[in-house]
C-alpha cells in the first residue's frame, strides 16, 4: 500500500477513536493529522430530533480551523454557522461540516409529531360540554377546529359545547400533524307532565316539561281560538279541542286539551213576579264562570249583569244565562 494511503487510514482511525472518546466523556480533544491531510470528526453521526428541538453538532478538524456547516434540506432541519441544528418538520436530512479538503456528515431524523387525545369519540346532549385533552410528543401549541359549528363548537382550550343534534369532527393540530375526535350530539330525552287535560273556559293549567337538554323549550298551540299556551301555562279560551306541543332540540311531545262545554241550568223552570218586584236569578254553571244574562223582552222583564231580574210590566218573558255558547233559561210571568 502506498505510504500516503497508509497515513490517511491511520489518521482517520485515530480521529474516529478520539471522537468516540469525546462522545463518552464530553471533554475537548485535540486532533493531529499527518502533514497535508485534512480531516473532520463529529461528536455524532446520526441523531433523532423532535420538531422545534435544537441541538449542537460539534465538529473537530485536523487543521484547527472552524468548519462550515450546511444542511441537505433546510426545510427539514437547518444549521447555523456554529453547528446549531433546528428541527423544522418530519423527515431525514444530512448536516455536513466541511473544511477545505475534508468533511463529515451527520444524518438527522426529525420525528413526526405524535398526538394523543383523551377521547376519539365524544357523545353529548345539547348545551352540555366536555374537555378534550391533548398530549403531543413536542408539547407545542395546539389548535382546535370544528367542521360543523352548528352542531358543536370548540374553544382554544379544547372545551367542546354541543349546539344541536348531529355529528361534528373536532380536528386537533400540532406542528401540522392532525388528530380527529368525532362528536355526536344526541337528541335529548323529553317528557311532558300530561298527555291530555280537560278544562273549562278561562281555566288555566300548568304543563311541565322534563328534558335532559339545557335548551329552552318551545311551546305551541295548534288552535289558539280554543286554548293558548305560554311557557307551559295553558289557558282555555272556548269549548273545543287543541293540541299543545313542546319542542326541545327537535324532540316534541304533545298534550291534547279539551275545553269542555259547561252545563247552565236555572234552579227553577219558571217564576211569577209582580210588577216592580226584583229577584235574584238562581243559576248553576258547572264551569264556575259567571254567565252572561239577557232577556227576550225587556219591557216585560229585564235582567242586569249580576242576574237580578226586574218585573217591568204584565206579561211573559224569558231570562237567559249563557256561558261558552251554552244557554239556560227561565220563564218569568209578571202579574
Amino acid at each position: 500500500m502506498p505510504k500516503k494511503k497508509k497515513v490517511l487510514h491511520a489518521v482517520f482511525a485515530v480521529l474516529y477513536m478520539v471522537s468516540m472518546l469525546f462522545c463518552s466523556i464530553g471533554q475537548p480533544v485535540e486532533i493531529y493529522a499527518a502533514s497535508g491531510v485534512e480531516a473532520v470528526v463529529l461528536n455524532c453521526y446520526s441523531k433523532t430530533m423532535k420538531i422545534g428541538e435544537e441541538s449542537y453538532l460539534l465538529a473537530f478538524t485536523s487543521n484547527g480551523k472552524k468548519p462550515s456547516f450546511s444542511s441537505s434540506d433546510s426545510k427539514i432541519a437547518s444549521v447555523n454557522t456554529y453547528g446549531k441544528i433546528t428541527a423544522k418538520k418530519a423527515g431525514k436530512v444530512k448536516i455536513t461540516a466541511k473544511i477545505r479538503n475534508g468533511e463529515a456528515s451527520c444524518t438527522v431524523k426529525v420525528q413526526k409529531t405524535t398526538i394523543q387525545l383523551s377521547a376519539k369519540t365524544i357523545s353529548l346532549e345539547n348545551g352540555h360540554s366536555a374537555k378534550l385533552e391533548v398530549n403531543s410528543s413536542t408539547g407545542h401549541p395546539v389548535t382546535f377546529r370544528s367542521n360543523k359549528k352548528s352542531v358543536a363548537v370548540v374553544d382554544e382550550s379544547g372545551t367542546i359545547t354541543a349546539k344541536k343534534p348531529g355529528t361534528a369532527t373536532i380536528t386537533v393540530t400540532v406542528d401540522k400533524t392532525t388528530a380527529n375526535c368525532m362528536v355526536t350530539v344526541r337528541k335529548p330525552t323529553v317528557s311532558l307532565s300530561k298527555k291530555s287535560i280537560s278544562m273549562y273556559r278561562n281555566r288555566k293549567f300548568r304543563l311541565t316539561v322534563k328534558s335532559s337538554s339545557n335548551s329552552i323549550p318551545k311551546w305551541k298551540s295548534n288552535k289558539k281560538s280554543v286554548a293558548t299556551v305560554e311557557n307551559g301555562m295553558v289557558t282555555a279560551i272556548k269549548n273545543g279541542t287543541a293540541v299543545i306541543t313542546v319542542t326541545v332540540d327537535g324532540v316534541s311531545r304533545s298534550c291534547e286539551v279539551t275545553v269542555k262545554k259547561p252545563t247552565v241550568k236555572f234552579a227553577e223552570n219558571e217564576i211569577t213576579m209582580a210588577v216592580g218586584e226584583m229577584k235574584q236569578a238562581n243559576v248553576l254553571v258547572s264551569s264556575g264562570n259567571k254567565p252572561a244574562f239577557s232577556s227576550s223582552n225587556t219591557s216585560i222583564a229585564s235582567v242586569d249583569e249580576n242576574g237580578i231580574i226586574s218585573a217591568n210590566d204584565v206579561g211573559k218573558a224569558y231570562i237567559y244565562a249563557k256561558e261558552d255558547g251554552v244557554k239556560g233559561r227561565i220563564r218569568v210571568n209578571v202579574k
